[in-house]
């Protein structure tokens, strides 16, 4: 479980029609692309995928075709979370597990419950869980942090719950479960900027938004970290750093769907409350694809 998990996974984007409904041809050449292009891992229904916005019937509609797609090629993983202990419980229990790996589940939002209550939380969830459980560390989104002396007395005393996607952006704190962590447990970014100097620090792999549209590039960047590589890895890294920059620039996943759709990949469509990226912010991303286009066709991208 612990090598399944090392790597590159790629929290996809959920592709909709003009209409609004979830475009399952795009969706399949999506997952398709990632396979093709040696991800290690594909997590559905995140915050990539707009989760939020799926009623249940979508949710279990999305999960049904992922399983079915992916057809154990790679490991699936699914977001179930949120900031009712108990409604995730019955999430769980109400969901079939047949064919996927992992679940990844936020820390609960909102609320800003405190760190005992954060411990209590998912020692709840890995209870009546089938499958391994990552926790998901975002500040940004949720308005509290996981610190990292929680994150340990989770990982030592809470079986079921296999690792943490850390995307607190601070290193220091990642540093610190990474030394004291038990060794099975894994400290993967969900930081794409930071997605170098997490693996120099000893990170097993990165949860990625830009290997929606760069499968290939990033998830080669990342073995080359876990190989300690670190000059070819800086290599592509160079190439990434700008379209990284960009995606971020107007909401995520607004800008990664807007990269998609430039690459032909599937429509420029979000659910409100997220809209299109801003004009400006769409030109110069279609600047930046137009140089990275340039520079693969005069190098060899590994």
């Amino acid at each position: 479980m612990f090598e399944k998990f090392r790597g590159t996974g790629t929290a996809i984007v959920t592709p909709f029609n003009k209409d609004g409904n979830v475009d399952f041809k795009s969706f399949q050449n999506l997952i398709e692309y990632q396979i093709g292009n040696q991800v290690e891992y594909i997590v559905f229904l995140g915050t990539t995928g707009e989760s939020v916005t799926l009623n249940t019937d979508e949710r279990c509609a999305v999960i049904n075709f992922a399983v079915e797609m992916v057809d154990k090629r790679v490991p699936v993983v699914i977001g179930i979370g949120g900031n009712n202990t108990q409604e995730i419980e019955n999430s769980i229990r109400q969901t079939s597990f047949e064919g996927i790996d992992a679940i990844l589940s936020v820390s609960p939002y909102y609320n800003k419950p405190q760190q005992k209550g954060i411990f209590y939380h998912y020692k709840a969830l890995a209870a009546i869980s089938p499958v391994p459980i990552i926790m998901y560390n975002v500040p940004s989104r949720t308005g509290s942090n996981i610190k990292a002396e929680t994150c340990l007395q989770i990982a030592r005393e809470v079986n079921g719950i296999i690792g943490i996607k850390e995307a607190s952006q601070d290193l220091a704190q990642c540093a610190k479960i990474i030394k004291y962590k038990p060794e099975k447990f894994l400290v993967i970014s969900g930081n794409d900027d930071l997605a170098l100097p997490f693996m120099a620090i000893g990170g097993d792999g990165v949860i990625s938004v830009v290997s929606n549209a760069f499968p290939r590039e990033f998830s080669q960047m990342i073995r080359y970290c876990l190989q300690n590589d670190f000059v070819s890895a800086r290599q592509i890294q160079t190439r990434l750093v700008d379209v990284i920059e960009a995606i971020y620039a107007d909401g995520s996943p607004s800008g990664i769907k807007a990269v998609l759709h430039m690459k032909g990949l599937c429509l420029n469509s979000l659910r409100l409350p997220l809209v299109k990226i801003n004009k400006a912010l769409s030109n110069q991303i279609s600047t930046i694809l137009n140089e990275m286009n340039s520079f693969a066709h005069t190098s060899k991208i590994p």
